[in-house]
């Protein structure tokens, strides 16, 4: 069966890719910090995080990383050819808070190949929220199938 998702010759590099959006839910916040025992009081206190200076509580920072993952995988840039997650630099730059609503952008900046049946795709990534703003940023580097020879 043919992949969906772009095979490593295929990829273009410099044209950026948009998610669909994520509106982020005290739900997810909840779910996160069970599942990663972070109940940092910042995400979990409504009342000590009106205290802070945030006014409110905020999603971890990891929830939005691991968020994206998400959004690029809903691209479908990499449905069916991706082999594995290579590595990560990433930056945090702005609170993300309950009900706000989360886009992904991803551009190829450089590939390599590595074989004769995967490469290496360097993307840069940028989170941004309903204000436009970035909110988290950095490089994925992910290795994807080369086009099967014919």
């Amino acid at each position: 069966m043919p992949a969906l998702g772009l095979y490593f010759e295929d990829f273009p590099l410099d044209e950026e890719f948009v998610s669909p959006g994520r509106t982020v839910t005290e739900t997810d916040i909840v779910m996160f910090a069970g599942l990663s025992g972070d109940f940092n009081q910042l995400h979990t206190n409504a009342e000590m995080a009106k205290g802070t200076i945030f006014g409110q509580r905020l999603a971890h920072g990891a929830l939005i990383l691991a968020m994206t993952t998400g959004l690029i995988n809903r691209m479908g840039v990499i449905e069916g050819t991706a082999i594995a997650f290579l590595g990560l630099t990433w930056k945090f730059s702005k609170p993300v808070f309950i009900g706000d609503t989360i886009w992904a952008h991803l551009k190829a900046v450089k590939k390599r190949a590595v074989g004769a049946e995967a490469g290496m795709v360097i993307t840069q990534v940028s989170v941004v929220n309903q204000k436009d703003e970035v909110v988290e940023s950095g490089e994925l580097t992910v290795m994807v199938r080369r086009r099967p020879a014919q």
